[in-house]
């Protein structure tokens, strides 16, 4: 659905809010409706979540990063909109909006990721550069984060037909300085993207869900080059858990950046020596759906609701504890309703009490 100017307003300031990730967020738009009607009460059910105070982003604030973003001539768009990339909005919690710049009906077209070793050797560049400009005029836009290495060189070869850089920080935001010149020419001929506030700087803490969102727009990752425990990795992982395809291409044995991507190879990635390769496997699926997210259960009627809660809250507290848990054990432990055992999960998340892991876990924040 189109969001009005106020509906995005909305939309962005419940984004923004403290303790509100994209779970949360999904789980308060299927509870309430509209982000308005969750913004209502957001601080009502933090409070009962045990927060001692909280407090909404600033209306005033939230106005301004939007016209500020317009004035850079980027706009916002939210995951309730058709304009919203098809395959973030597959996910099962996508990112509630994005801040875009350049030419966003790129981001409708078919994507695949190219990630790899920042400092990449000279032949993983000259082979990315390769296989970004074979897979560009195949007609696929190719999707990176815009780092050093790998990133710049797959932007670089795919700019002639237009490339997508998700980044860390705010859009506006130039990271790393090095990459200024191509900043200006994907701005110019693709299409920057970020889920970060405008201004923002990069922080460590903002490379996992940037690497979600890389993946998350591709019909599947490629790992050009890669060491042990590198982002790259992580990207990866966040594509085999969002049922993407993944890629590797192998190299050296004796290079330690080659043996993320040849692990990613014994573990079932396909190996990969040119565009063919990744093509062959993609072709069936291009101009198809993506899965559908499952839709979120419909909630008892709210007075129920918040009766049941109270009564399971101390037993679901008690079942808490600092290392992750899966949602469905609680359930099975306490035996209580899923609603009431979500709606108290979901007040403890807001009062910050309560964090969420990948697998579907809680734990104590």
């Amino acid at each position: 659905m189109p969001l009005s100017e106020r509906e995005r307003r909305d939309w962005l300031r419940l984004a923004r809010t403290e303790n509100i990730g994209p779970v949360t967020f999904r789980n308060l738009i299927a509870r309430f409706g509209t982000a308005s009607a969750a913004l209502a009460e957001v601080p009502r059910m933090a409070s009962r979540g045990g927060a001692k105070s909280f407090v909404l982003p600033d209306e005033n604030a939230i106005a301004r990063e939007i016209e500020a973003l317009a004035k850079l001539g980027g706009r916002m768009i939210a995951s309730c909109e058709a304009e919203y990339p098809r395959g973030l909005a597959a996910l099962e919690a996508p990112p509630p909006i994005l801040s875009v710049l350049g030419h966003p009906h790129l981001l409708q077209k078919e994507m695949i990721a190219m990630v790899g070793a920042r400092n990449a050797s000279a032949l993983a560049r000259k082979f990315a550069d390769t296989l970004a400009r074979d897979l560009g005029f195949a007609g696929i836009v190719v999707v990176s984060g815009l780092a050093r290495g790998i990133d710049a060189a797959a932007h670089e070869a795919a700019l002639a037909v237009g490339t997508v850089a998700v980044v860390a920080g705010g859009v506006d935001i130039i990271y790393p300085p090095e990459n200024e010149k191509l900043y200006a020419a994907i701005r110019n001929q693709g299409v920057i993207v970020s889920e970060m506030r405008l201004g923002e700087a990069p922080q460590a803490r903002h490379f996992p869900r940037r690497n979600r969102i890389i993946s998350g727009l591709a019909r599947g990752v490629v790992v050009v080059e890669a060491a042990e425990k590198s982002g790259s990795l992580i990207t990866a992982q966040y594509a085999i858990d969002q049922g993407r395809e993944v890629f590797a291409v192998p190299g050296s044995p004796l290079d330690p950046r080659a043996r993320g991507a040849n692990r990613l190879i014994r573990e079932g990635a396909v190996l990969t020596e040119n565009a063919e390769d990744i093509l062959s496997v993609l072709s069936p699926m291009l101009g198809g759906g993506f899965a559908e997210p499952d839709v979120p259960a419909p909630m008892m009627p709210a007075e129920a609701l918040e009766a049941e809660a109270d009564r399971i809250r101390a037993q679901l507290e008690e079942a808490l504890g600092p290392a992750p848990v899966a949602i469905d054990e609680l359930i099975r432990q306490t035996g209580a309703p899923v609603a009431a055992i979500l709606t108290v999960l979901l007040e403890m998340e807001l009062a910050g009490r309560c964090v969420r892991h990948p697998g579907n876990r809680v734990s104590w924040a």
